[in-house]
């Protein structure tokens, strides 16, 4: 199938590795131009040579504003803007301070947030554009070891759905993604150092995790990054013109809902 992306302009913030990664090489291999973002130059660069055509780097962190802006000049006529970057992390609520809050706001909410206001403008001069944030099944199943986490995953929700509400009329989808536990490099390092100190494999704490934590599953396994990433390159192209303002579940059935 074409998803007609051919030459269109994509940033994938965060996507040096797991679901980003994913993503932005789904999106090069139906011909996009696909900006890789990542923290550092190393990491970046590895990942535009993994990609290969079609690739582009742009190294910093986009939750800093000074960064986001830089970004933004740099390519302002940004089609299609994926809000990946995102940070986890398990953590008792009483043990969760002010800090850790903010942060995990200023991330997972409000880098999106600034990079949305900053491409709008030309998406509307252009009469099109997609505007997506990950979001996550937590957003409407909130943990109770990630409560902060949660709570940025539902802000997102309510950030796309607002803003696909503003555009009612134009062109610009904006859509939110919410994947299941997926085999991102981050949940890979927290089930090895789970399998390391209880001295059984990763296959066990995998197991265990979808019979104790997220028993709702229907896959009964992680999700791939490559499941998501085909998922979202199908949601950024012009085939889905009619999916905006949605809440779109790539989650291996984790939500026991059939809405």
């Amino acid at each position: 199938m074409d998803l007609q992306l051919k030459d269109k302009l994509a940033l994938v913030t965060g996507s040096t590795a797991g679901i980003g990664f994913a993503i932005a090489d789904a999106l090069a291999k139906e011909g996009a131009r696909v900006i890789v973002n990542g923290r550092t130059q190393a990491g970046v660069a590895e990942a535009v040579s993994k990609i290969g055509t079609g690739a582009i780097g742009f190294a910093g962190d986009l939750s800093n504003a000074q960064k986001a802006d830089e970004l933004a000049r740099k390519y302002p006529d940004v089609d299609i803007l994926i809000n990946n970057l995102g940070i986890f992390e398990p953590k008792p609520f009483e043990q969760i301070p002010d800090e850790d809050w903010q942060r995990f706001f200023d991330v997972n909410v409000l880098s999106g947030v600034r990079l949305a206001r900053a491409f709008l403008p030309s998406m509307k001069r252009r009469d099109w554009g997609r505007i997506i944030f990950i979001s996550s099944e937590s957003a409407i199943q909130i943990p109770a070891e990630m409560i902060h986490y949660g709570m940025t995953k539902t802000a997102q929700l309510a950030v796309a759905r607002g803003l696909a509400e503003s555009l009612a009329g134009t062109r610009i989808t904006v859509n939110c993604i919410l994947p299941g536990p997926t085999r991102s490099r981050g949940v890979d390092d927290f089930v090895s150092s789970i399998a390391k100190s209880q001295n059984v494999t990763p296959q066990q704490v995998e197991k265990e995790f979808f019979e104790h934590v997220r028993p709702t599953s229907l896959l009964k396994r992680f999700i791939t990054p490559e499941e998501v990433g085909s998922f979202v390159a199908y949601v950024a192209s012009p085939l889905a013109s009619a999916t905006t303002g949605a809440a779109l579940r790539v989650d291996g059935g984790v939500v026991k809902s059939a809405f």
